[in-house]
């Protein structure tokens, strides 16, 4: 039996962790670094970054939150934002980190996934899927913090992300993100079936009971993501976890 993942997010903005509704109105929740060690003593199974404004004001990822993030803490590390090209991805990995993210520069320079997984191995390379649904009910996929629809259909993307080497897909609804009304099980779901990847689901989670949801055959996920229900303690992650065992999911405790 797949063991599933919780994974706490933190969006980082102007060097602090933040969190907004439907990527507007960010509120500040903290230190990133002090809170990845929060974390990692409370037995999330990863941690990841995002530099939520590095794409979009055209800068690199912050590395030395990174690098102090990396000393502090013994779970797998993941980190995106910013990431355009082979050397900014080595760099991370460098400083520490055990995976690197990329979205809007995978969907403009494809053949960097192919590239990168070749280099240092398709389980460091996550693909990071912002996806909306349009009127006519497809799931677009949007770059650039979501600021820009591509077009591009999720689940055909994610499928094209896997064929070129990725090694996991982390998927966002942006629909759901910050509303705490569930994961947006259609989204995962259908892009669970799609790849033979895992799936990290985000965007949503309001209760325990939606985790179960997402990482049941409701939603299909590998693991799922959460922020502002663990930033602002409304959610214990061990107590989670129990209750996700309980409930017949495979968990580490």
């Amino acid at each position: 039996m797949q063991i599933k993942r919780i994974i706490p997010c933190l969006d980082i903005y102007k060097g602090r962790v933040v969190k907004g509704v439907n990527f507007e109105n960010l509120k500040d929740a903290g230190d990133p670094v002090e809170i990845a060690k929060k974390y990692n003593d409370m037995k999330a199974d990863e941690i990841v970054f995002l530099d939520i404004s590095a794409s979009l004001e055209n800068r690199r990822t912050m590395l030395d939150v990174m690098k102090r993030a990396a000393k502090e803490v013994t779970i797998p590390l993941t980190v995106g934002g910013g990431i355009r090209n082979i050397d900014d991805i080595r760099d991370i990995l460098n400083a520490g980190v055990d995976k690197i993210s990329i979205n809007s520069s995978a969907v403009k320079t494809p053949d960097l996934i192919k590239e990168a997984s070749i280099r240092f191995g398709s389980q460091r390379i996550v693909v990071a899927i912002d996806a909306k649904k349009s009127q006519d009910g497809v799931f677009e996929v949007f770059i650039n913090g979501g600021k820009v629809n591509t077009g591009l259909d999720a689940v055909e993307w994610a499928k094209t992300c896997e064929s070129l080497g990725a090694g996991e897909i982390l998927l966002t609804s942006m629909d759901k993100d910050g509303v705490k009304s569930g994961y947006d099980l259609e989204l995962t779901r259908k892009v669970s079936e799609a790849v033979n990847i895992p799936v990290i689901a985000s965007g949503g989670a309001g209760k325990k009971e939606d985790f179960y949801d997402v990482l049941s055959d409701k939603g299909k996920a590998s693991a799922a993501l959460a922020a502002s229900l663990f930033h602002f303690n409304e959610l214990e992650i061990g107590k989670l976890k129990q209750y996700l065992k309980s409930k017949g999911i495979s968990v580490r405790i």
